[in-house]
C-alpha cells in the first residue's frame, strides 16, 4: 500500500477527531460575524475556497480565498486563517510576516516544529493528520472539517459517507477515462477544484474543474465517449442528460461533497496504478514549496 492510500483511507478517524477538538479550537478560528480571508498554496488554497464559501453561506460574516501569493495588501479583514501543512511553505511564512501586527492572524498546520509557529497569532496544530506523502488527503480535509465543525455545520453523516467512499468499488470504465471534469456549486467549486488538482499530481491526469453552469458556456465541448464528468453537490437541472448526449461518462455526486472528494482521492491513486505510476513520487512535487532568495 502507498503513503497516499493508507492516509486517504484513514480519513474518517481524522475527521472525528477535528470535529471533537474543534470546540478547543474556539478562540482561534474566525467568531462570527468577523470579515475573514482564508489563505494558502496548492491543496490548502483550493480548500480554502471551499471553507470560505461555506461560511458566507452559512451566514456567519464576510469571506474571502486567495492563493498566500495573491493577498490584495489594500483590503482590510478582522482575521486571516492560513492553511498549511508543513509550516514552511515560503509565501505563506511571507505573508504571515507583512501581517505580524496588523490583522489578527491564525494558522492551521500538522507540524508543531516549523517556522509556523512563531509566524502566526494563533496556531491549531493537527499532528494526527499530517502525512509522509508528497500528495495531499488527510491533511486537507481534516483542516476543512474542523473549519466545518467550527460553523457548526459537520455532522456524523459525513464520516458514514467517508467510509462508504472508501467501499464503494469504482468502475473499469471510470478507471480507463482519459480526460475527467470536476463540476461544483457553491462551497463544493473549491472541492472540484481540488479533485482536478489531485488527479493531475497522483496520475498525470487530463483534468479541469468548473462551477457547474459554467460547464454548458464551452467546456462541454471537449466531452465524448472516453472522457468523465462528476459533479461534487447537487447537479444542475438536466446537465446529467446532456453530458449523457454527448457520450461521456456521467458520475452523479451522491454522497456528502467532501466524501465524494474522498472517491476521487481513489479514482487518482486507481488511474496512477493503470499507467504505471507511484502516486507517493508525482512527478516535479516536493512536500513544501520553499523558494530560494
Amino acid at each position: 500500500m502507498t503513503h497516499v492510500e493508507d492516509e486517504l483511507s484513514s480519513q474518517p478517524e481524522c475527521w472525528i477527531r477535528a470535529a471533537e477538538e474543534a470546540p478547543a479550537h474556539k478562540s482561534a478560528l474566525p467568531a462570527e460575524g468577523e470579515r475573514v480571508a482564508i489563505v494558502g498554496c496548492g491543496t490548502s488554497y483550493f480548500m480554502a475556497q471551499a471553507a470560505a464559501v461555506l461560511r458566507e453561506q452559512s451566514g456567519q460574516g464576510e469571506s474571502d480565498a486567495f492563493a498566500a501569493s495573491e493577498f490584495p495588501a489594500g483590503r482590510s479583514y478582522d482575521r486571516v486563517v492560513a492553511l498549511t501543512r508543513s509550516g514552511t511553505t515560503t509565501e505563506v511564512l511571507e505573508l504571515l510576516g507583512r501581517l505580524r501586527g496588523r490583522v489578527r492572524t491564525t494558522a492551521v498546520t500538522a507540524d508543531p516544529d516549523t517556522p509556523v509557529m512563531t509566524s502566526a497569532d494563533d496556531v491549531v496544530v493537527l499532528g494526527f493528520a499530517d502525512e509522509r506523502s508528497v500528495v495531499q488527503t488527510r491533511f486537507a480535509t481534516t483542516a476543512f472539517t474542523l473549519l466545518r465543525a467550527h460553523l457548526g455545520l459537520h455532522e456524523d453523516g459525513v464520516v458514514a459517507d467517508a467510509r462508504t467512499a472508501l467501499e464503494a468499488p469504482l468502475s473499469e470504465e471510470l478507471v480507463g477515462c482519459s480526460q475527467f471534469t470536476f463540476l461544483g456549486r457553491g462551497w463544493t467549486v473549491g472541492l472540484a477544484n481540488e479533485a482536478g488538482l489531485k488527479m493531475r499530481e497522483a496520475s498525470l491526469a487530463w483534468t479541469e474543474a468548473y462551477p457547474a453552469m459554467e460547464y454548458r458556456h464551452g467546456p462541454i465541448s471537449i466531452t465524448t465517449d472516453g472522457t468523465a464528468t462528476w459533479v461534487l453537490g447537487e447537479a444542475p437541472e438536466g446537465l446529467a442528460g446532456q453530458v449523457r448526449e454527448t457520450g461521456g461518462l456521467w458520475v452523479d455526486g451522491g454522497l456528502d461533497p467532501l466524501a465524494e472528494l474522498v472517491r476521487v482521492q481513489r479514482l487518482a491513486v486507481a488511474v496512477a496504478a493503470l499507467r504505471g505510476l507511484d502516486p507517493d513520487r508525482p512527478r516535479h512535487l516536493t512536500r513544501s514549496v520553499i523558494l530560494g532568495h
